[in-house]
């Protein structure tokens, strides 16, 4: 499947984002076109944070691990350049930096994320990392007892999901508040299909957590929470997840929100040789392991254009997923609109692609793995994770 006037020689795949998809893409293109190919990421950043459990953070049930960025791309088998990418020349194979210099590439896949944005006028911004400020406070009250009834919302359109009902579910397990969950959503989960918003809404009502679901909260104000549709809400805080932004490139054709259409290959639409994977891909489900997904379909396609013998598949759109309950963890797996393709109870295929609530990844998981097992013998090194535990 290789283009005939690049068959044998080296491509340059230029990775825009050294995230869980950039990684996982390079790792992908190191064990499936070896030298075949040659990969540079572009990240301005110097640490890659690997956050198992983000979910747990606030409750002291897991930590974040940093590594050097440019050690562990090594590791992955690319080199590291400490500059952003600012736009691209499709017709020449072109990228333009933000420092202005002009870099030719083969292939080109994007993997630089989305922006989290404040979502709900004054609300707490849950930000999905370590949180030493405004989440952890509030978490820290609700804790307490000194609050009793705290509202759980999510904006409408792209953004994640999961953990607008595990910060519910923790919550209610770690406290007496009363809990009421406002979503967009029509029904709890229901990305993942109709049996997984069943089993969601299911968990939901034992824990007595109120869900008023098909509208979004607007602002949080004197202590009440004005919603689109329905009658205000008297709460004592509000915590949100935050709107979620695409990040622009010039050049690469983007909806209104900053997102990149892709084919079931990882292809932009209406480009060639260039790709899209994780959070800045069309996709509505923004997740770590569903970005690593897509990076591996990615990696396949470049792979066999560059001349390996890999026959590149579809992208596997069932979403899968872990929902931390604080009560034991449930194993999810859905495809929007299905009715029958969730389940709720651990699988080996479900341990294997789910573990232990880690970045679930073909790649990338063992060589972070790796990295956890020999922390105590590298400087720099995080500490070993500790397993969320059930309340």
């Amino acid at each position: 499947m290789a283009d005939d006037d690049q068959r044998g020689d080296r491509q340059k795949v230029l990775i825009a984002g050294a995230g869980v998809a950039g990684l996982e893409a390079a790792l992908a293109l190191r064990d499936l076109a070896g030298e075949r190919v040659e990969v540079a990421l572009h990240d301005l950043r110097r640490e890659f944070v690997y956050r198992p459990f983000a979910i747990g953070e606030p409750y002291g049930t897991t930590r974040s691990f940093r590594y050097d960025l440019r050690a562990l791309s090594e590791r992955c088998g690319a080199s590291l350049h400490e500059s952003a990418i600012a736009a691209v020349e499709p017709e020449k194979r072109l990228v333009v930096t933000r420092e202005g210099e002009r870099l030719p590439y083969d292939h080109l896949i994007v993997a630089t994320g989305a922006r989290a944005l404040w979502a709900v006028s004054g609300a707490v911004t849950y930000w999905g990392i370590t949180d030493e400020g405004q989440a952890a406070d509030l978490i820290a009250e609700l804790r307490s007892g000194r609050l009793q009834h705290v509202a759980i919302t999510m904006p409408a359109g792209h953004g994640w999901v999961l953990p607008l009902y595990e910060l519910a579910l923790l919550a209610a397990s770690s406290g007496q508040a009363r809990i009421t969950v406002v979503t967009p959503e029509r029904e709890p989960l229901e990305i993942f299909g109709r049996r997984v918003s069943r089993l969601t809404s299911g968990l939901l009502s034992e824990r007595r957590i109120e869900v008023i679901a098909g509208t979004r909260a607007l602002e949080f104000k004197a202590g009440r929470l004005r919603v689109l549709s329905g009658d205000d809400l008297e709460v004592d805080a509000v915590l949100s997840l935050p709107r979620m932004e695409g990040r622009r490139l010039g050049g690469i054709p983007q909806d209104e929100d900053g997102f990149i259409a892709v084919d079931d290959h990882g292809r932009v639409v209406g480009l060639q040789r260039v790709y899209a994977a994780g959070d800045v891909s069309s996709h509505p489900f923004k997740q770590g392991p569903f970005a690593t997904q897509q990076a591996d379909t990615v990696g396949e396609t470049i792979a066999a254009a560059a001349g390996a013998a890999v026959e590149p598949k579809p992208f596997d759109r069932i979403m899968r997923a872990v929902l931390w309950t604080g009560q034991g963890p449930r194993y999810l797996c859905g495809r929007t609109g299905d009715g029958d393709d969730g389940t709720s109870s651990p699988s080996e295929r479900h341990l294997e692609l789910l573990h232990n609530g880690r970045i679930t990844a073909r790649y990338l998981t063992p060589l972070a793995d790796s990295l956890i097992a020999g922390s105590n013998s590298h400087a720099g090194a995080a500490r070993t994770a500790e397993a969320p535990r059930a309340s």
